[in-house]
């Protein structure tokens, strides 16, 4: 289990340049004018984790795996999307299956690049297409009142619960703020996420800059930040135009590139750290002479759970996970050392899972 983001943006911003360097391929066209993203692409990369390396060296690992995120290029938005303008509705559907949202927002000027509204203006932009997909959320609780009252009549507890969630989403909506902002308690939450809502993805506004403003940001990122942070969103400064020279170099040339720009890494890992953070994921890692590996699993994961995203027969027969801290497991050298000094615990089903954690599983077949 890694993440899906889809990558939403109006046409010109830099989305599918981005997509290309992210995923390292040239999957999506990226050209000078709308809609040249024409179906959506699915792209997939590795997740960044340098502990990874430190367990399988301490392992003895042959391979290493890492923990995987997709990344879908979703069409280029214009304004009344929702109501069929440019490629329309089809494109909301590919966002019902992501995970999270990443808002590309063009916050820089280039007179060789057009932007389709005359002027660059990114919190506009933001504005724009979340406009559009509150329309269409709108539009889709609209249409279940009336089912849902017909259940109601027939004392379904559900279709209550489920009414009275869409009629606080509706209020929302007509405010102008999108249904991730619906005050909900644990028990509505399935029947919130059932109603698969656009605007109830977790957002991640991505700032596309210049090369000159990567390590900084600029005017327009400040107030990008400003934004997301009064619309409970996460803000990342990325350039694609950095992230396409990236791409096309080794290791050691990326890094020679990155630090004569005073950066410290790729903008993939500020994506994918703020993705974890938007979606609150963390990463376990299990370890031995075959393959170190990464699993990405939500934070309050317990251990039967998280060993069920290797197997369901781990979890089905889950007994006990023995479990060693990551900075135990290579300051004192591994499973056997980790030990003999009493820093391995066999946990069982309430344990709930630490970020670094290396974990085996004993289950029942």
């Amino acid at each position: 289990m890694g993440f899906k983001c889809g990558i939403v943006g109006l046409p010109n911003v830099g989305k599918s340049t981005l997509f290309n360097a992210l995923t390292r391929t040239a999957a999506a066209q990226a050209a000078n004018f709308p809609f040249c993203t024409i179906e959506p692409n699915v792209g997939e990369v590795s997740v960044p984790d340098e502990r990874l390396e430190k367990i399988a060296k301490v392992a003895g690992s042959k391979e290493i795996l890492p923990t995987r995120l997709s990344f879908v290029d979703i069409a280029g938005l214009v304004k009344g999307a929702s109501k069929g303008e440019g490629l329309g509705n089809q494109f909301l559907a590919n966002i019902r299956e992501v995970d999270a949202i990443a808002y590309v927002l063009r916050c820089f000027e280039n007179d060789d690049i057009v932007h389709v509204a005359g002027r660059v203006d990114p919190i506009n932009d933001a504005e724009v297409v979340e406009t559009e997909l509150m329309i269409a959320d709108m539009e889709s609780l609209q249409k279940r009142i009336g089912g849902l009252e017909k259940k109601i009549r027939s004392n379904d507890k559900d279709a209550k619960v489920t009414l009275d969630l869409i009629n606080r989403a509706i209020a929302l909506l007509d405010e102008g703020r999108p249904a991730r902002h619906v005050e909900r308690s644990e028990d509505e939450e399935k029947l919130f996420r059932d109603l698969q809502l656009l605007t109830s993805k977790p957002a991640l506004y991505v700032c596309n800059v210049d090369e000159a403003d990567a390590a900084d940001g600029n005017e327009m990122t400040a107030k990008v930040a400003e934004y997301a942070k009064a619309h409970d969103a996460i803000m990342v400064i990325v350039s694609a135009e950095i992230e396409s020279q990236l791409a096309q170099l080794d290791e050691d040339e990326q890094k020679e590139y990155l630090d004569s720009l005073g950066l410290e890494e790729p903008g993939l890992n500020r994506v994918i750290r703020a993705g974890y953070e938007l979606l609150g994921l963390q990463t376990y890692f299990t370890a031995g002479p075959k393959e170190t590996r990464a699993w990405t699993i939500t934070k309050g994961t317990k251990a039967p759970q998280a060993a069920g995203v290797i197997h369901t027969d781990f979890e089905r027969g889950f007994i006990r996970a023995q479990t060693i801290a990551y900075d135990d497991f290579v300051t004192l050298g591994g499973e056997v050392a980790a030990k003999e000094a009493g820093k391995a615990r066999d946990e069982g089903k309430e344990y709930i899972v630490k970020d670094g954690d290396v974990m085996m599983f004993k289950f029942n077949t």
